[in-house]
């Protein structure tokens, strides 16, 4: 398997193992990639999802290019209708997922990151789409999603050079949300984890819903929108639980329903 799956007390850690490419996707990587969002999403008690390479080098670097190669055209022409490794056009994964930025998160592997909610990186992590400098573009996910998580000319300085940032970097460009020494990235990533845990599964799973189904709406039809995951997060025994253990000065006891 180049792809690893843990399921442990509602998280499901997913580890792209193939450092030896420095955790570049081959078609067989992203079909087992495909496979897992798919086992997660039939899961109701996975509550959050840990994306991470294996290894100190690499996140992910996209594709392996090694493992075969076709024109600019004839990849167009087939694309990955959910994104570099079936996670960043993906629309019907509701739990949160945090990328674990460990080292290089290059072409794919930053659009896999785009896909993902919440970004830890240590200081050695680095981030480019440099699929220009090779007469290639970020057609799965990039050009789509980097305009639209960070400012225009920020992400506009990326792709239209291909360089590499730093984790400061991508920090002050609001495109990770902390960076921590190597020693203290699993640390920081877990403290991410028991926060998502501490809140209501089916309101994060109705957050998500809604944020990306709303995102190219105005504020006004957006605030309109009635979808059946905000009926059901808001009819649930977790919606009187929530309140109820506010009252009573403890912490809610989450069942999912």
């Amino acid at each position: 398997m180049d792809v690893n799956l843990e399921l442990n007390s509602g998280v499901a850690r997913v580890t792209i193992s193939r450092p030896d490419v420095l955790n570049a996707l081959d078609s067989a990587a992203q079909q087992e990639l495909e496979e897992i969002w798919q086992r997660i999403e039939r899961d109701p008690d996975v509550r959050v999802v840990v994306l991470t390479g294996d290894g100190e080098r690499a996140f992910c670097t996209g594709a392996d290019i090694k493992a075969g190669s076709s024109s600019g055209l004839d990849y167009w022409a087939h694309p990955l209708p959910k994104g570099f490794g079936g996670l960043p056009l993906r629309e019907t994964l509701n739990v949160p997922v945090i990328a674990r930025v460990n080292g290089y998160a290059l072409g794919g592997g930053l659009e896999l990151m785009l896909g993902c909610d919440i970004a830890v990186a240590c200081y050695e992590a680095t981030f480019a789409l440099p699929e220009p400098r090779v007469g290639r573009m970020p057609l799965d996910g990039g050009m789509t999603l980097l305009t639209r998580q960070i400012p225009y000319r920020h992400a506009m300085g990326m792709l239209l050079t291909g360089r590499h940032v730093k984790a400061t970097e991508a920090f002050e460009m609001g495109l990770v949300n902390e960076v921590v020494p190597r020693a203290n990235l699993d640390v920081a990533v877990e403290r991410w984890v028991g926060e998502i845990l501490s809140c209501a599964p089916l309101s994060l799973r109705a957050i998500k819903a809604f944020v990306r189904s709303t995102q190219g709406l105005s504020p006004s039809a957006a605030q309109g929108m009635r979808l059946p995951a905000l009926v059901t997060a808001l009819e649930s025994e977790d919606a009187l639980e929530g309140v109820l253990a506010f009252k009573e000065h403890r912490k809610p006891v989450w069942k999912g329903r």
